[in-house]
């Protein structure tokens, strides 16, 4: 079965999960379409995605950079964190992911517990690159303000450096749902920050004002800090320069200077910010 076959199945079992993004009525599944009682309709492409915007956004996301970030992401740069974001999932579960880039965070989180995974991003090259992955999770282009999915669809919210729209969340979570949300630290990528901005502000991060507004919506949040240091090889600091954007605004010399001598490791520093039974 090819891969756009196999998906539009997954997608009619899950059927119930989609609404329209322009009436907020629900799809359901014609050929190779989704169709709502208003006749709004939403094509599969030839990998299997959704595109649910009713016109293109222009991102920063380059197929470069989504190369560089699937490359880093397939050789376990997010490992540790996604594994303690596992252990809070429950099998056979539905799981949204906030803002999921190329997929590959999306695809773990789905194996390890047998999660039913949707994955959404604005990104319509992003959402492509994650077309390509062997996973039984779907992937849509979709907007974070205006969620295609109909009201307690989900178990689980995952959001990894995503913007958040905490009133969509709601919406879309089951009663008993939860938020798993990783934040950066302060010491994030800091010998990356260290070596592009010293002698700048850029130096030094601060998530309390991040923290501070999430605690504010959330006062019951757990906050579990995880730091690790993840080691390089010699030919992928400079996946690691391009995937973020810590970089993409970094003076031209600073960017050659720390390609000429790369580094061997980096240092990751989050908080995995979690809110159990979110909706009350």
């Amino acid at each position: 079965m090819r891969k756009r076959e196999a998906k539009i199945q997954l997608a009619a079992q899950q059927e119930p999960l989609f609404a329209c993004p322009v009436c907020g009525n629900a799809m359901r599944i014609e050929k190779d379409s989704l169709v709502c009682s208003q006749g709004h309709v939403r094509d599969f492409s030839r990998k299997g995605t959704v595109n649910f915007l009713s016109q293109q956004v222009a991102t920063e996301y380059t197929a470069t950079m989504l190369a560089a970030r699937r490359r880093m992401l397939a050789a376990g740069l997010f490992r540790p964190f996604l594994d303690a974001m596992a252990v809070h999932l429950q099998p056979h579960q539905r799981l949204l992911d906030v803002g999921c880039g190329e997929g590959t965070p999306t695809a773990y989180l789905a194996e390890q517990k047998q999660q039913v995974a949707v994955g959404f991003d604005i990104s319509a090259p992003a959402i492509n690159l994650a077309g390509s992955l062997a996973t039984p999770a779907l992937f849509a282009v979709a907007d974070l303000a205006h969620l295609p999915f109909v009201d307690a669809a989900f178990d689980t919210v995952t959001d990894i450096f995503s913007p958040g729209n905490y009133q969509e969340f709601r919406r879309v979570l089951r009663p008993d749902g939860q938020l798993l949300k990783i934040i950066p630290r302060a010491g994030y990528l800091k010998e990356l920050r260290t070596g592009l901005y010293a002698g700048t502000a850029k130096a030094i991060y601060d998530n309390r004002p991040v923290l501070d507004r999430f605690l504010a919506t959330f006062p019951q949040a757990e906050i579990h800090p995880i730091t690790y240091d993840f080691p390089l090889a010699a030919d992928q600091f400079a996946d690691l320069l391009t995937m973020t954007p810590l970089s993409w605004q970094a003076p031209a010399e600073r960017r050659r200077a720390m390609l000429a001598n790369p580094l061997s490791s980096i240092h990751i520093e989050v908080d995995l910010l979690i809110v159990a039974h979110l909706v009350k």
